[in-house]
């Protein structure tokens, strides 16, 4: 894996990979098996096994036990006994509103989700996608026609992402109330009737901009449907993930190993089982390939062996990375004689002097950094480490390689400065600015190389957090004002009266990523309209105006911005005087006075 540390994450007694005939007929020449670990480079170096064992979904003892042993292939005629207990083969699923069929076949659930909504003698309405840009049908996260009636079972197929988060995937409930614009969901149990709203999936594109350096990303394409899916059956296969309270189990043509398992573990508990025909043995069992690898699971004793010899393994690296500078030292050799090309008058060629000597500086450090590594090695490669020796050589060989590398910073930094100073010079500027940075990373690393021994030699756990300090969070930033309190002294000038220049590759800022409520509000304050918007996000105006009423609701649009003070008043007296409980009961009141829009941007704002 080239050195990428690589963490592998699944369930490997659930469904197994699907692959099609042909392909598994080229490739079986080639592979013992189709999971992964017959891969060629995980049986050479095979991963550390963990098994999570606590379990979350279920409470429930009997049914814990029952699970576990139909996971691991040990079921026994008590446990069937007990499942067959759940056998009614009279079950009718429109007779139990609440319940959703778990079957193997996409078919077979097709088919019982469109006769279930069939038999619901109201008008249907249709919901079509809005698509788009480029988003190609391979990727429809959800089917591009959704087909409901009041009192509809849905299921939603995403997490409520707002504050409230009334729903999340896989929830069941009940359409209450419809119309072209409008769906409100109803949960039963839970006394609760909410409204749904449209979600954004988008098709991004991922590349490496030319001018940072860095991973960007283009929205190709949007998709915007509601999460809700008809929830009277679903295939095994799609409810991996999923919790049910009420679930009918269709598994008596189950065809691949692990099904069984994935349907009953679905539930919360056996009150909500029924199971449309008795349990067979045959056909449950788990793949015997999936079980053998399962057996290798690392005991406890191996992973406090195994963590024990991989800090090792990570301390010894990451030290000897700290004091290893040879791609740094051929950037400043690349840079010394990029000088040779340039015309003697220009600012650049005016510091030949001044970049041979940091080279020289740099390049003199890489013989006594070979040899401080392989002291290094010697020291980690010994039968036991002698960590009061280790301290001693780190310590030695920081006090001696840190002063060379932050004075080289000190002295990049002050030519920055100067050179921000001069004229026609941006060139020169940024080719210091790279450098800079590569040189404080440099520097960084050697406080963080001294700052994780001490935490390896105290057994004091390692992580990211654990590495920084406010003296190595503010390193440059404290280095800077240095400098430039120098040049103030020596030049008389302020910062305010120095026209600097903004260096190409700007240092990296992490930044949370935003809603699409927060992007659409972003581009408003920059004075776009709705219809700007919605061809800069590649949003249909109808999305974008949803947007509006979201904004308004979260207290960053006012009503006023988007309306004029007479439609305002128009809507306050006609809200106050409706007795309707829906905006498709107002709409139905107040015909084509009022725009869905309209309606809806009052009721948020009535909300705050």
């Amino acid at each position: 894996f080239g050195g990428v540390q690589v963490l592998f994450i699944g369930d490997l007694l659930q469904l197994p990979p699907v692959i099609k005939n042909d392909e598994w007929t080229l490739l079986q020449n080639y592979y013992q098996g189709k999971f992964f670990f017959h891969s060629h480079v995980i049986e050479k170096q095979p991963p550390l096994y963990i098994e999570l064992t606590k379990i979350y979904r279920q409470s429930d003892s009997k049914f814990i036990s029952i699970l576990n042993n139909l996971r691991n292939n040990v079921v026994t005629n008590q446990d069937m006994l007990v499942l067959n207990k759940y056998v009614n083969p009279q079950f009718i699923l429109k007779d139990n509103p609440g319940f959703i069929l778990l079957t193997t076949h996409n078919a077979k659930a097709d088919t019982i989700n469109t006769q279930s909504l069939n038999n619901i003698d109201l008008e249907e309405i249709v919901f079509e996608s809005e698509i788009t840009g480029d988003f190609p049908e391979k990727i429809f996260p959800v089917d591009p026609i959704l087909k409901l009636k009041v009192g509809a079972q849905i299921m939603f197929v995403k997490n409520d992402l707002s504050a409230s988060k009334n729903y999340f995937n896989g929830k069941t409930g009940f359409i209450k109330s419809l119309s072209a614009r409008e769906i409100l969901v109803d949960f039963p149990d839970e006394n609760l009737i909410i409204e749904v709203e449209r979600y954004e999936w988008q098709n991004i594109r991922y590349y490496v901009d030319p001018s940072t350096k860095e991973i960007a990303e283009e929205v190709l394409g949007t998709f915007v449907q509601y999460p809700l899916k008809l929830a009277y059956a679903i295939t095994i296969h799609k409810s991996q993930g999923l919790t049910f309270d009420k679930a009918a189990l269709d598994v008596s043509q189950v065809f691949l190993p692990g099904q069984a398992y994935v349907a009953l573990s679905r539930l919360r508990s056996l009150e909500g089982l029924i199971l449309l025909s008795p349990l067979q043995m045959n056909g449950i069992s788990n793949d015997q390939d999936v079980m053998n690898y399962a057996r290798h699971k690392a005991d406890a004793s191996t992973l406090r062996e195994s963590l024990q010899q991989d800090t090792i393994t990570f301390v010894h690296k990451f030290l000897a990375d700290s004091f290893t500078w040879t791609v740094l030292i051929q950037d400043w050799r690349n840079h010394k004689y990029s000088y040779d090309a340039n015309v003697e008058k220009s600012e650049k060629a005016k510091n030949k002097l001044w970049a041979h000597e940091q080279y020289t500086n740099m390049a003199n450090l890489e013989g006594h950094s070979k040899a401080f590594t392989s002291q290094l090695n010697q020291i980690f490669y010994r039968e036991n480490l002698d960590f009061d020796y280790l301290q001693k050589r780190i310590l030695a060989a920081f006090d001696y390689f840190f002063p060379i590398l932050d004075h080289i910073v000190e002295e990049l930094l002050n030519k920055i400065e100067q050179v921000s100073r001069v004229k026609k010079a941006k060139t020169f500027f940024n080719e210091l600015y790279d450098l800079e940075e590569s040189q404080t990373k440099a520097v960084l690393k050697l406080l963080r190389a001294k700052k994780l021994l001490q935490l390896f030699i105290d057994n004091i756990g390692i992580s990211k957090s654990n590495l920084e300090s406010l003296d190595i969070a503010n390193y440059r930033k404290d280095k800077l004002a240095i400098v430039k309190s120098k040049l103030s002294t020596t030049s008389g000038e302020t910062s305010s009266q120095i026209e600097r220049y903004t260096p190409a590759k700007s240092q990296k800022v992490k930044v949370d990523k935003k809603s699409t409520y927060e992007e659409t509000f972003d581009l408003y304050n920059q004075g776009l309209n709705l219809d700007a918007i919605a061809a800069q996000r590649k949003l249909t105006t109808q999305t974008i105006s949803g947007h509006f009423s979201k904004l308004i609701e979260m207290e960053k649009l006012k009503i006023y911005d988007i309306l004029s003070s007479e439609r305002i008043d128009a809507l306050r007296n006609a809200f106050a005087e409706s007795k309707a409980e829906t905006l498709t009961e107002m709409k139905d009141t107040f015909g084509e006075e009022f725009s869905w829009d309209e309606l809806r941007m009052y009721k948020a704002h009535l909300k705050n």
